[in-house]
């Protein structure tokens, strides 16, 4: 097994252990039949990053990303169909949900209609899903912020941490092998903000203290 090889099912590997962290929140819903406390957005938020990566593996014809982005398209369908269950407030979550499928299916027609085949259309939707990907990496920074200011750490995930930082880590090894900076640059600040919570753990985290398995992706 060569290196790229390797680095491939470490990306899998790890990037399935990070979105099945959701699992907890699942077991949550399904004990209490109540979304309490559970976020709703970053399971959407998830799933439409997962679909545009999707697209950009078939594009780039590369199975890695493939199988990746599907295995994540559907725990994140599952996780919105069970918390869409047990929600009070469906409304809501309705529209929050044809809004995103508004902007999946304008974005469908941007790349399929108005960019040809090709590099362009590689290029501007490998970009567009790094944006997205670094958006969500650096969003949480601001509840970091405020766990430095309170000293409280109960509202990370440590598993899911170090789930993060081990993602983000084989996927920019991955995207440096295959000299592919759409890969490589968003999943860099997920090592950043990983390291950054090890820290907060390390510095406030107590031995009695409790940690949840899950919060959302992004924390």
């Amino acid at each position: 097994m060569d290196l790229l090889q390797l680095l491939s099912w470490a990306c899998i590997v790890f990037t399935i252990w990070m979105f099945s962290t959701g699992l907890t929140d699942l077991k949550k819903m399904r004990e209490s039949k109540s979304t309490e406390n559970i976020q709703f957005l970053p399971f959407l938020t998830t799933c439409l990053n997962n679909l545009g990566w999707l697209s950009y593996g078939f594009l780039k014809k590369d199975q890695t990303i493939v199988l990746v982005n599907i295995i994540g398209a559907l725990l994140q369908i599952l996780y919105i169909v069970m918390y869409f269950h047990y929600t009070s407030d469906k409304r809501l979550l309705m529209l929050q949900t044809l809004a995103a499928g508004t902007v999946l299916t304008c974005g469908w027609l941007y790349f399929t209609t108005f960019l040809t085949e090709g590099s362009a259309r590689l290029s501007q939707l490998g970009l567009t899903c790094s944006v997205v990907t670094v958006s969500m990496y650096m969003s949480p920074l601001t509840d970091l912020v405020k766990i430095v200011r309170s000293g409280n750490v109960q509202c990370l995930s440590f598993p899911l941490t170090v789930a993060t930082f081990f993602t983000s880590t084989s996927w920019v090894l991955y995207g440096l092998q295959l000299n592919d900076y759409y890969v490589m640059v968003p999943n860099t600040p997920g090592i950043f903000t990983s390291l950054v919570r090890f820290y907060l753990f390390w510095k406030f985290a107590s031995v009695d203290q409790s940690l949840p398995s899950y919060k959302s992706l992004q924390i």
